[in-house]
Order: C-alpha cells, then structure tokens, then sequence
C-alpha cells in the first residue's frame, strides 16, 4: 500500500491526486490528515471504518472524510481506488461530517483524465481548472450518511445481520418483522428512523455491495442474479443498472484479468 504523502498546506495545488491499488485482506491502521479525503472506488468496494461505524462504498458513489477525523481501511477484496486530498482552506461548503456523496459523471472522468496522465498534484492553469472543478462537483453532490448504514438498535440490528449472511433471502419484511416479534409496519419505521431509507431499498443496496464483489471474481451474471434470489437475470439486471448505473457485465468484464 502506498505511503500516504506529505501535503503540505502552504503548496498551491488545490488538490492531490493518489490512485492505490489494494489486493485482497489489505488494511490501513488508523490515522487521521490535517486536509480532507474524498476515496472513491474504481473498482471494488471501499471499507472505511469511521468513529465504530463501517462505511462501504461501490463505484459510482465515495466516502467523504473531513480534516482531522481518524480512520482506516480494510477491504476483503481487491480495491483499485482514488483518493482526493483537499486542503483543509478549500473545505468550505463540503461535509464537515463523514459521509457517502454520490459521484457525478464530470467529477469521474476528470479524475480518469488525471490517472492516464499521472496527474497528482494538477501545477498547470487547465489542471487547476479542472481541480477545482472536482471540488465544486463534491460540494453539489447528493450526501448519504452511508451507503449501507448500519445500526446497533437491539430490534433492527439481528434482522440486518442475518440479511447480510444470506443476501440472496428472499422473504419479505412481514418474515423478518415476525422473526423480531413485532408488526411489519414497525419494521418498516425502524428502517426509516434509524436506516434513512426503506427495508426494500437497503436490501437492495445490499445485494448490489455483493454482487460488485461476486463479479469482480469474474462470475457469470446468471450466477450472481441466481445467488442474490433473482428469478431472472434481467429483474437483477435492472435492479443493478438502476442503483449504479452500469450493467453487472460491464462491472465484471472490468474485474477480469486483462488478456496477454
């Protein structure tokens, strides 16, 4: 894993630019940086723990860390990433909580530009242009508190846990709501108080963190759908296009070893 690099808050780059590479079982101890990270995952699920709580973020989506807030990373599969450093001055206007902002096309392909080119600190006028552009993408982007949140509350938390054991369950909340001894409308509240979201939309999501990981093994899409309790491949087909707009065969074609 790369060192993390020395930014020093009187330089005049807007932003630093680092693309790492994590192979399987990699972890960071904890630290903290004087400047924000914005991490984003290439490809691969980011696994950021944050003040106890996990945050896990596919493509299309990055985990936002404000000044001085300590955190590490650990990741069961392999993660190719980017992190943007961004100097505390240049903050305002950003989170000044941890958080999950959704990428924005423009904001990923100046950042694919700056990898082609090796571009780490952005030193010409178009470059810096093009810096501060990400930060004004980051400010406007929509903010989750996670993208799979999680909760310790004593009813939701078992319910949660036993999803993520087996994500391809397909018995809906009137089950899940009995195994926790209350109604599946008091279930359907938890969910929105302590999850800020839907039981449908969070089990989702959480078929989709396991399908990026399923296919950037390279497994067949039928065989991800299958396992994930899809009838068809094209209802998870859908489902997946919808929450990160690629199509699961584009997500694992780029998994795929590239050809000699």
């Amino acid at each position: 894993m790369d060192a993390l690099p020395v930014l020093a808050e009187h330089l005049p780059y807007p932003l630093a630019c680092r693309i790492l590479h994590f192979t399987p079982n990699s972890r960071m101890k904890r630290h903290a940086s004087p400047w924000a990270e914005l991490n984003f995952a290439i490809s691969g699920i980011m696994e950021i723990g944050i003040r106890g709580v996990t945050y896990l973020s596919p493509p299309q989506y990055a985990i936002w860390i404000p000044p001085h807030v300590e955190h590490c990373c650990q990741n069961a599969g392999e993660v190719h990433y980017a992190c943007i450093d961004i100097p505390a001055a240049a903050c305002a206007g950003l989170p000044d909580e941890p958080c999950t902002l959704e990428i924005s096309p423009v904001m990923r392909a100046i950042l694919a530009d700056f990898e082609r080119r090796g571009i780490s600190y952005p030193t010409t006028p178009e470059d810096r242009r093009m810096a501060q552009i990400v930060i004004d993408q980051a400010r406007q982007a929509r903010a989750y508190a996670s993208y799979l949140p999680s909760t310790t509350e004593p009813v939701l938390a078992p319910v949660l846990a036993a999803l993520q054991r087996h994500p391809g369950d397909k018995r809906g909340a009137a089950h899940w709501a009995a195994t926790a001894g209350i109604t599946e409308r008091t279930l359907l509240r938890h969910c929105q108080q302590h999850l800020g979201m839907s039981f449908n939309e969070w089990r989702q999501r959480l078929r989709v963190v396991c399908a990026l990981g399923m296919l950037d093994e390279g497994r067949p899409v039928q065989a991800v759908a299958r396992d994930l309790g899809y009838s068809t491949p094209s209802a998870f087909i859908a489902m997946f296009q919808r929450l990160t707009g690629e199509s699961p065969d584009s997500a694992r074609k780029r998994g795929l070893p590239a050809p000699p």
